[in-house]
């Protein structure tokens, strides 16, 4: 009798049935805080639970801001205006905040930010955002030249029972890589100079917790592997859980090596800015020097009004639409906490998201036709002045419900 052999495909098959992939060790529960990433201890926060390393960042980039104010000539005992600038998920609509953007330095108004941030699909875009308009034409490119197989990388059935997700994001990561270069990372650390702040932020999936980067701290810790630390984070905020691999973190606690797995930020949080409390700590610290203005541009990548959608009776398509409404409304629920918090802090709050005046079909997941005319769109109102909407829509409607 001839020895058994494995038919082609069955060591993959195997490797579903006895649990998957291999991984380092996750951080424990009660270690999950501890965890550093290896020469670049202040790398994150967990703004869920501690203020107290976000509210110290926070309080020496104003210092920086007003060391660099001095060294221009300028007054600094009172900062200037903060225009501060988040960008939220939203897949592919995501090229409605590059067109915003781009069509935004073309009216001639937008302003530089004092601090940036993005999720998921906003993460790709706030590095660029961030650094100015001189990067627009890569804003431009990347809203206008991916494709699906520029994204992501469908795998086969059975692989897909093995594996960790639909699709891997090899494509997503050249593309990441050809554009965050070490030039990217030291321009990045440049600005981080001058007391700018990058967040971009990632789920935990073993904690199921939000972390928010400091991308600026990685930028200047000149660590040898913050460049991939940097491109892996952007990468970790858009893989959706189950349809792209998640992203595997090393990380240390007390000289002992730990893997954590971070996947779309967007899980947890669809857009944020700063944890609430934040001015009233910055305040109060020792040494700080005071700002008297803030001025929030939120960008929401989708509409916000519930879009009507025919569901086939099938599994996936159910579970894909409740999803979606799930996470329609998790992004109202915070772009109407980021209101509440403009009005506690004093700021002036300005909001962007899809009119129900665009309509284009949607064949598929990137599509690029409507990725264009999204863009097109988003541009066309950032260069005629957008008239930036000044509270949720659902705020307005509760101001009309008390009259």
């Amino acid at each position: 009798m001839k020895p058994f052999a494995l038919r082609p495909g069955a060591s993959t098959l195997n490797m579903f049935l006895q649990g998957g992939l291999p991984r380092r060790d996750a951080v424990p529960q009660t270690l999950t805080e501890k965890a550093v990433i290896p020469g670049i201890p202040n790398a994150r926060y967990w703004l869920d639970h501690d203020l107290t390393l976000f509210i110290q960042d926070a309080t020496e980039g104003n210092k920086r801001e007003s060391e660099a104010l001095a060294k221009a000539g300028k007054p600094n005992n009172i900062l200037p205006l903060a225009n501060m600038l988040a960008v939220s998920g939203g897949g592919d609509a995501g090229t409605f905040a590059a067109g915003l953007i781009t069509g935004w330095t073309t009216h001639g108004t937008r302003p530089m930010f004092k601090v940036v941030t993005g999720i998921s699909a906003g993460a790709l875009v706030a590095p660029f955002a961030y650094l100015g308009s001189e990067y627009d034409e890569v804003i431009r490119y990347i809203a206008n030249a991916i494709g699906p197989k520029d994204v992501f990388h469908s795998r086969n059935v059975l692989t897909r029972l093995a594996s960790d997700g639909i699709a891997d994001s090899k494509p997503l990561s050249r593309l990441i890589t050809k554009y965050i270069t070490a030039e990217i990372l030291a321009a990045i650390a440049s600005e981080y100079a001058k007391g700018r702040i990058l967040l971009i932020g990632t789920t935990d999936l073993d904690s199921g917790r939000p972390v928010t980067w400091n991308m600026g701290t990685i930028a200047a810790s000149e660590a040898p592997g913050a460049l991939d630390l940097f491109r892996n984070i952007m990468i970790a905020s858009m893989s959706i859980p189950g349809a792209v691999s998640p992203v595997m973190i090393d990380v240390d606690v007390d000289g002992k090596q730990f893997q954590e797995m971070h996947v779309d930020g967007g899980v947890i949080t669809q857009v944020f800015l700063y944890p609430p409390g934040t001015k009233m700590a910055l305040n109060r610290a020792t040494g700080a020097p005071l700002r008297l203005e803030r001025h929030f541009y939120v960008i929401r990548n989708g509409t916000l009004e519930p879009q009507w959608s025919g569901t086939k009776r099938r599994t996936l398509s159910i579970g894909g639409r409740a999803i979606s409404a799930l996470i329609q409304t998790q992004g109202i629920s915070d772009l109407e906490r980021i209101y509440r918090m403009a009005q506690q802090d004093g700021a002036d709050f300005n909001l962007a998201y899809i009119g129900s005046d665009f309509y284009f079909p949607r064949n598929k997941k990137f599509d690029g036709e409507y990725m264009k005319r999204l863009f097109d769109y988003a541009f066309q109102l950032g260069a005629k002045g957008y008239p930036w909407h000044k509270s949720p829509p659902s705020e307005n409607s509760e101001l009309r419900n008390t009259r």
